[in-house]
């Protein structure tokens, strides 16, 4: 099927399409909204309940916490070996659909950018860079999707950017262009951020707001790339399926 660039197509706009376009993003950016205010709201609750709570300890207690809170970091620093002596930490450029299969083995969340060399893939490559840095429990990679004709007909990937998000060798969801992250290139991390945290993809409670990259903070140099006969994504893939084994053998 042909590989469509999440950009506007040439056909002029109508007073019709930028109403519905400017109502469309005024929603995307309200749900937005809502997702920060209730993460907003649930950190400040549990802060008030943890006051409440240390108001009210002895001196057991706060040994007991910090008895607590060095077998936490121990553990933390035991996890982010592991994690990292799996590939996690950056963004893996899969090289054919063999390593796709090889990668997605054994990870409980990973998330895989089907590219190609333009400016829309560029972009939300930057954001994922940033992502697999602070999410060491994901894995992050991308693969050319023009590369990797099986999986793009198999998954039925029809725009670019896309994202798989995968789940204990299965396909779990989809994130397709930028729709899910405000409709435009020019969008904060943050916002991706979310949308992974909201798929299970990440471990994140919208306490950390440093990450962050912008359209605007690099130079634009891919042209516009637009095919007709698209097909509706969305396919489903099963690691150890008949397909891979007589695809790859």
């Amino acid at each position: 099927p042909g590989l469509r660039d999440a950009y506007r197509t040439a056909r002029p706009e109508t007073h019709a399409d930028t109403s519905n376009t400017m109502a469309q993003n005024a929603q995307q950016q309200a749900m937005m909204d809502k997702k920060l205010y209730d993460m907003a709201k649930s950190m400040e609750d549990a802060l008030d309940d943890e006051l409440h709570r240390m108001n009210n300890m002895d001196q057991d207690d706060l040994e007991n916490i910090r008895r607590k809170r060095l077998e936490s970091m121990k553990g933390d620093q035991d996890k982010r070996k592991k994690f990292l002596a799996m590939g996690h930490g950056e963004l893996r450029d899969l090289q054919d659909e063999k390593e796709f299969f090889s990668e997605m083995k054994g990870e409980n969340m990973m998330v895989v950018h089907f590219y190609r060399n333009n400016w829309p893939c560029k972009v939300m490559d930057m954001h994922l860079d940033l992502l697999s840095k602070k999410h060491l429990e994901t894995k992050f990679a991308k693969i050319d999707a023009e590369k990797s004709p099986f999986l793009t007909e198999r998954l039925k990937i029809w725009m670019l950017p896309t994202l798989a998000l995968v789940s204990k060798e299965k396909i779990m969801d989809y994130v397709v262009g930028f729709d899910d992250v405000g409709g435009s290139d020019d969008f904060p991390t943050e916002h991706l951020r979310l949308v992974l945290a909201s798929k299970n993809m990440i471990d994140y409670h919208g306490d950390d707001a440093e990450t962050d990259a912008r359209r605007s903070t690099y130079e634009k140099t891919t042209e516009v790339v637009d095919k007709k006969n698209l097909r509706k994504g969305g396919g489903n893939l099963v690691l150890g399926s008949d397909d891979e084994d007589s695809d790859f053998d």
